[in-house]
């Protein structure tokens, strides 16, 4: 029976509004939807007064205007960032331009690489590298309000999730997202990396996580659990693919993503490098060649 994710996909907000969403926290949607998006990227204000911005977004004028706007004569004292993709850092820039606010976030692209990220996927903001760098636990504070900075990489090597500390929300950049599931793309995503933060979040006390696509995810850990059991049953229908014999990536791809549109291939191309990557670290498969998208792959 495949695993059932729980979906949470209703979203109501106005384009170019900042709204409250829950007590004490604001957003506002950036115009910018896709297939990888959803509506477009949601960043939020934390407090009143002097506030922080997390995931000023894509660098799109009209989007940090809207916001300012918005905010009125509120100061934006800290501006936080889950991960350097074009979606959610570029508008960092713009926003210290306007404000003479900093940044604070894990370190540029490709920073939790242990080559040092040479190698990045496309998609990847090379510009930013925050002023403030945070690791695992670290913790900002601002006009009542406190953050702790969650490092969980596997979307990005990057990535971090902020808890809130004083309302008990986790917002969960791309790492946890209610409307989909994460994509995981080789070489600065890793699977292995992305199954272990999961679990990590299972042992932390946030119940409620605002991601920066799509709305609050109101039973979190129920969420998380499917997810990780979604990952495991893929795991298995690679293997079961592999089991008459070698085959490469689109093979499979067309065959395990038959019902999803030909469009999203490619990104599911890379989903199932990243399984195979990690399943060759636990000598469960092999390829012929350097592993890699254009391998053809085969069980041991």
């Amino acid at each position: 029976m495949a695993v059932e994710i729980p979906y949470v996909r209703e979203m109501s907000f106005d384009y170019g509004r900042l709204e409250e969403v829950a007590p004490g926290l604001r957003r506002i949607v950036a115009r910018n939807p896709s297939a990888f998006t959803y509506y477009g990227t949601g960043t939020y204000v934390v407090g009143r007064g002097r506030v922080a911005v997390i995931d000023p977004g894509p660098r799109i004028a009209a989007h940090v205007d809207a916001l300012l706007d918005g905010l009125g004569d509120e100061t934006v004292s800290h501006i936080l960032v889950t991960h350097t993709h074009t979606d959610h850092s570029p508008a960092a820039a713009l926003l210290k331009a306007a404000t003479g606010a900093r940044s604070w976030g894990f370190g540029p692209h490709g920073a939790g690489r242990d080559d040092g990220g040479a190698r990045v996927e496309e998609g990847g903001d090379l510009d930013f590298d925050p002023d403030h760098r945070l690791a695992d636990g670290d913790i900002v504070q601002g006009d009542g309000w406190t953050i702790e900075a969650v490092h969980t990489p596997g979307h990005t090597s990057n990535h971090l999730c902020f808890a809130w500390k004083e309302a008990g929300i986790l917002f969960s950049g791309d790492h946890v997202m209610g409307w989909s599931t994460s994509v995981i793309a080789p070489p600065d995503g890793e699977m292995g990396s992305y199954l272990h933060s999961l679990t990590r979040l299972l042992d932390r006390p946030e119940t409620v996580y605002w991601p920066t696509h799509g709305p609050a995810i109101t039973d979190a850990h129920a969420h998380v659990r499917a997810f990780i059991a979604h990952r495991a049953e893929r795991e298995t229908q690679i293997l079961d693919r592999l089991a008459p014999g070698p085959a490469g990536i689109m093979g499979m791809v067309r065959e395990i993503y038959a019902a999803v549109d030909p469009r999203l291939h490619p990104a599911a191309a890379r989903s199932v490098l990243a399984h195979l990557l990690h399943m060759h670290d636990r000598g469960l498969v092999t390829a012929e060649g350097a592993p890699g998208l254009e391998a053809i792959w085969r069980r041991v």
